[in-house]
């Protein structure tokens, strides 16, 4: 318990110290009006309380990255944490904190404005085709999770597709409805299970004090049939850093009423999630030791699903097993929704169509919806359809925060201000999606040998790129 309690305090210290030197490198002016106020529409731009704001944005992060993605990285030990720590300081709240703040000072740019202001409009035509196809991919991958959920909750009856369609008929509400009506009345309901969660289960570990590896114990466990580099990088996403995350800034930087609310707001939303990601890493740890990796009676893989629901179980009861799961259930519902809706904006930014008129919302929604149902039939007619999809959905993920960290870095570079804040995790995040695509099933399935020697020449050529384009820039 030793390195997870130093983690755990590490992270909370981060958002404190290192949060507030990125804040002083951005350097937010109070003086200065949001789009909330300028571009007030009623829809999208809507002033919010800040309480509701971090709210909204922690939910809409926390979707299953930090809680099946954690579970999933429990299998490399220690290496988890590490990665949990460092990744959410160093990298996913910088990239979540400048990519909303950026949003603010352009009039609340969608994500691929953003990318294609400081990385070139062909860059931004690209990145906003990649984009969509995540953001479709999570509508669909949200989808599935908290209703498989929600089955094992219910009476059979009401079975796995009754959730899929009930949860796909909210986000169709929540996508359309203009943002204060739905979102943010019922988030706030949301946000209260998913924390009882995470500190339900904190609580308990502590309690049980289990045995958990040590750091100076090794990296990895007797479970790790995977390379820590790259998979764990993917695996881990949402609890350590993910590109799409800066899809959902730009969704409260048109809310916000003073750019100093951003670091406890887009900083301080994605140190939460950490904890949360660093929580269920160490439980998930202590069920795998316990239990091992694949059931015994049945010879299944336990799936994060299965390992969270018996984690609930056996250390909150009955009662507060039903709160924890609810919350695991409202994590991926409440970025499911945004997903989508962040997907109807930047088509709206990309093809600049207004979205006051239900009419033009429902002209950008239908076609979305319609891909997203096909995505969620092929996940039901093949038996390794979900998999499938949330492998491609992770490694979208992860290469959409590259695409974000190398604008930001330009940015700063642009403002003369510390660029090596983004530049450092921009090279790391290259370096791990390209050596990724290269190695996995999913990919190119290359030997280890070809997959690190293709990233690490990636990786050289963004830097050099950079380092050539910084001295033109001179």
């Amino acid at each position: 318990m030793i390195t997870f309690t130093l983690a755990l305090l590490l992270l909370i210290g981060g958002y404190f110290i290192y949060g507030r030197y990125v804040e002083r490198v951005f350097a937010p002016d109070a003086n200065r009006q949001t789009p909330a106020i300028t571009q007030a529409d009623g829809v999208d731009f809507i002033r919010l309380p800040n309480w509701k704001i971090f709210m909204i944005q922690f939910l809409n992060i926390a979707g299953l990255g930090p809680i099946f993605g954690a579970i999933m990285g429990a299998q490399f030990g220690t290496a988890s944490y590490l990665w949990i720590v460092l990744g959410t300081i160093f990298a996913g709240a910088v990239h979540d904190y400048f990519s909303g703040m950026l949003s603010i000072r352009h009039g609340g740019e969608s994500l691929p404005e953003i990318v294609g202001r400081f990385l070139g409009g062909r860059t931004k035509n690209i990145f906003c085709v990649f984009a969509m196809i995540l953001m479709v991919l999570v509508g669909a991958v949200f989808v599935s999770g908290p209703a498989e959920l929600l089955a094992g909750m219910t009476p059979a009856s009401l079975d796995f597709i009754f959730w899929m369609c009930i949860i796909f008929l909210y986000y169709v509400l929540a996508t359309l409805m203009p943002v204060d009506k739905i979102i943010g009345r019922i988030y706030p309901l949301f946000a209260a299970a998913l924390l009882f969660m995470a500190m339900g289960i904190l609580v308990m570990l502590y309690v049980k004090s289990p045995e958990l590896p040590e750091m100076w114990e090794g990296f990895g466990t007797k479970y790790d049939a995977n390379p820590i580099f790259p998979m764990m990088f993917i695996s881990i996403a949402c609890g350590a850093i993910s590109g799409f995350h800066a899809t959902q800034s730009p969704l409260m930087a048109r809310c916000m009423e003073n750019e100093k609310h951003g670091r406890p707001i887009f900083y301080g939303a994605m140190v939460a999630e950490g904890i949360v990601a660093l929580i269920w890493a160490a439980a998930a740890t202590y069920f795998f030791q316990e239990n091992g990796i694949v059931d015994q009676l049945t010879g299944k893989a336990y799936s994060g699903a299965a390992v969270a629901t018996q984690i609930s179980k056996d250390w909150l009861g009955t009662f507060g097993s039903i709160l924890a799961i609810l919350g695991i259930v409202a994590a991926p519902i409440t970025s499911g929704d945004t997903a989508l809706r962040s997907a109807r904006l930047i088509m709206a930014d990309f093809l600049h169509f207004d979205q006051k008129k239900i009419r033009n919302r429902l002209m950008i929604c239908l076609p979305l919806f319609a891909v997203t149902i096909a995505i969620l039939v092929y996940s039901l007619t093949d038996a390794n359809g979900f998999k499938i999809i949330w492998r491609y959905f992770a490694w979208c993920n992860q290469t959409m925060a590259v695409f974000t960290l190398w604008a930001i870095t330009v940015y700063l570079t642009l403002k003369k201000k510390n660029f090596y804040i983004t530049l450092l995790p921009a090279l790391l995040m290259t370096c791990v999606c390209s050596t990724y695509i290269c190695m996995a099933p999913e990919g190119l399935a290359l030997p280890a040998a070809w997959g690190y020697a293709i990233g690490g020449v990636c990786t050289v050529i963004g830097l050099v790129w950079f380092v050539l384009w910084k001295r033109k820039v001179k």
